[in-house]
């Protein structure tokens, strides 16, 4: 089992951000050490939601007080997810830097590059946008960016499977990373996918479209990705985990636990 540090926001009611990513891989025996890079009551997209950013500074003394204690050693990976603003960003790439450093063995540095999604666009500032792609994005060595995250890094266009794969290449040959997983890829009519492209070729692991999804299904997949599953074995995982949650207000996670846990070597069929 690893060790996995998450940087992400956190709900008090619901699965999204760290309150999907963490019971995910804890219900799996892997453990987990969380860093909330925001505290909100529930999922903005509810009628009423509260809360605010926690600041890098707190942020920097809470892993100076991990590190004193002597739970940061030992990680296997560190996944990044949602950074308000640039400031989190830069302490975001300063964390990845000093966990590489003291790593015994290599850490395997996933960032879900969390900017926005079509047809809303970005929902971050366009200073931590930037940040994110000149910063962190260039540290990592597994991206898991939606299409619409893709086409904003790679600067150009990302709407078909040729064109995402096209631009995911271009964004592997300007940082480190070795895989990119781009998520909510067109896989004919009702249909979607997980393009995974690495530098010897690209699979497309298509799903049907359906309705009633909960919010949280990317934040699950990542840290899926982040525990070292393969794309087929995360998605068998997330598979079984939507659809015991369709129609339901939140992904359910302990609800279902016995079914979407099973070992799941492959994906069903489509």
């Amino acid at each position: 089992m690893a060790r996995i540090l998450i940087l992400s926001s956190w709900v008090a009611h619901g699965h999204v951000g760290l309150s999907a990513a963490a019971p995910v891989l804890q219900a799996l025996g892997h453990t987990v050490t969380q860093l909330p890079t925001v505290v909100l009551s529930n999922h903005p997209g509810w009628p009423r939601a509260a809360g605010h950013p926690v600041p890098p500074e707190t942020l920097a003394e809470m892993v100076d007080a991990l590190d004193a204690n002597g739970f940061l050693h030992g990680q296997d990976a560190v996944l990044t997810g949602y950074l308000p603003g640039a400031a989190h960003v830069a302490f975001a790439a300063d964390l990845v830097d000093r966990l590489r450093a003291a790593a015994e063995r290599p850490l395997r540095v996933v960032v879900d590059p969390v900017l926005g999604d079509a047809p809303k666009g970005l929902y971050l500032p366009e200073d931590a946008a930037a940040a994110l792609r000149d910063r962190l994005v260039p540290l990592a060595d597994v991206l898991t960016p939606n299409l619409f995250e893709l086409g904003w890094l790679a600067g150009g266009p990302a709407e078909t499977r040729d064109s995402a794969r096209t631009a995911a290449q271009g964004l592997m040959g300007a940082g480190r990373a070795r895989t990119i997983h781009v998520t909510s890829v067109p896989d004919g009519p009702a249909r979607t996918g997980v393009l995974t492209v690495t530098r010897d070729g690209a699979e497309l692991l298509g799903r049907p479209l359906r309705d009633g999804v909960p919010h949280g299904v990317g934040d699950v997949f990542a840290a899926l990705i982040a525990a070292g599953l393969p794309a087929r074995a995360a998605l068998g995982h997330l598979d079984a985990l939507i659809e015991a949650s369709l129609g339901a207000p939140h992904l359910r996670i302990a609800e279902a636990a016995q079914s979407w846990t099973r070992p799941a070597a492959t994906l069903p069929p489509a």
